[in-house]
């Protein structure tokens, strides 16, 4: 991998992308296999360190980038559990998500990146930036760009620096990683719906590659209410399906996600944001990456196109085809309300709310099947 090039003639970048983030490798790679001289800033050392995602992809996600399967982990179904321990299986057919081995495809994405041309500048902590005769000049790292992207997570900076939108919603999630259990049915995304320890969203168990992910996360309530992960009660109600408490711990992460659909603005003279920084992450599901491969590449070919071609003006671009999340930022609006359990477990699996989960998690996918069963509350075999 290039981290560097101590051999061009002076700083200066058509592109510079700030964050080695998903959106931001993949529209790195696209600007570079499109001709222009592209960087990428990252505080980080490496592009593996400090992954704060669980990793999971939907299927609609690999058609947007070819992921190595030997990184991945197919799991054709989701159980969604009800607060008293009943469940319900959700299939479409034809349909899968993928559990990844993040740190690792983050490194692929950064070698993809650097085989097409891009330099990629670990170690480089982006501060500020100024605009001045048509150049992004980035003060303290003394390098110059035509063309500023912003892919640098849920509290950008870019965004910061140049007066752009900013998330001011968010969840916040705690996830630990495990060794991988026999207890975990590897067939099944594990999603638990209980107002009490995941108000806002849910929790959840992960067969993932060669690990087991258990993490929840809750939104803020209403009128500013601010709430706390609670990840300890959330492994004791999960203990009599898993027993995660008997695995060794891996590693664990936190941090917030962004919720409230896209900023504004996104964009001004010379600089745009993607990704998480422009709130490109479903403000009902928390899924971010398909959107970000899918808007990062066009990001890259937009800006390619206007320093190129004198194409259309990136911002205003991607400002139309970036989506709206409309119906989902409503919806997200009412389950931050958190339904009390009673009525989650008097409602969950009738055939209207069957149909909404089988919705949200495969929406256009096809109906699928759907089975509810009774779970009982005994320990798990280990």
């Amino acid at each position: 991998m290039r981290c560097s090039n101590d051999n061009r003639d002076d700083r200066l970048y058509d592109l510079v992308v700030v964050g080695a983030s998903f959106a931001g490798l993949i529209a790195a790679r696209a600007a570079a296999h499109r001709g222009l001289k592209v960087a990428v800033l990252d505080a980080k050392t490496e592009p593996g360190a400090r992954v704060r995602t669980t990793g999971i992809l939907v299927k609609e996600a690999v058609a947007e980038c070819d992921i190595p399967s030997t990184l991945t982990r197919k799991i054709p179904g989701v159980r969604l559990y009800a607060p008293n321990h009943q469940s319900m299986d959700l299939f479409a057919p034809g349909y899968y998500f993928l559990a990844t081995d993040t740190p690792a495809i983050m490194r692929w994405l950064a070698r993809e990146a650097s085989r097409a041309g891009a330099d990629l500048l670990f170690g480089a902590r982006f501060d500020t930036a100024t605009l001045a005769d048509d150049f992004v000049h980035l003060h303290g790292l003394d390098l110059k760009a035509r063309y500023l992207l912003g892919a640098d997570g849920a509290k950008s900076r870019v965004a910061k620096t140049f007066g752009l939108g900013r998330n001011t919603e968010f969840l916040i999630g705690m996830e630990t990683e495990f060794e991988e259990s026999p207890t975990v049915d590897p067939d099944f995304l594990h999603c638990f719906v209980d107002a009490s320890l995941a108000p806002g969203y849910l929790g959840w168990v992960v067969p993932g590659v060669g690990l087991t992910q258990a993490g929840l996360a809750v939104s803020d309530g209403p009128f500013g209410m601010k709430r706390k992960p609670d990840f300890d009660s959330f492994l004791k109600r999960i203990d009599s399906h898993f027993a995660l408490w008997n695995c060794e711990v891996k590693a664990k992460r936190s941090g917030p996600i962004p919720c409230g659909g896209l900023v504004h603005p996104l964009s001004t003279r010379r600089v745009l944001l993607t990704g998480d920084a422009a709130g490109l992450v479903s403000p009902l599901t928390a899924g971010g990456i398909r959107l970000a491969f899918q808007y990062g590449r066009r990001a890259g070919a937009a800006i390619s196109e206007y320093l190129q071609d004198g194409g259309a003006d990136p911002g205003a671009l991607m400002a139309r085809e970036y989506p709206g999340f409309g119906l989902k930022s409503w919806m997200r609006r009412a389950w931050s309300a958190a339904p009390p359990n009673a009525l989650l477990n008097a409602t969950l699996f009738t055939p209207p709310m069957r149909a909404l989960a089988q919705w949200i998690y495969f929406q256009k996918r096809g109906s699928g099947e759907c089975s509810t069963r009774a779970l009982n509350a005994r320990p798990a075999q280990r």
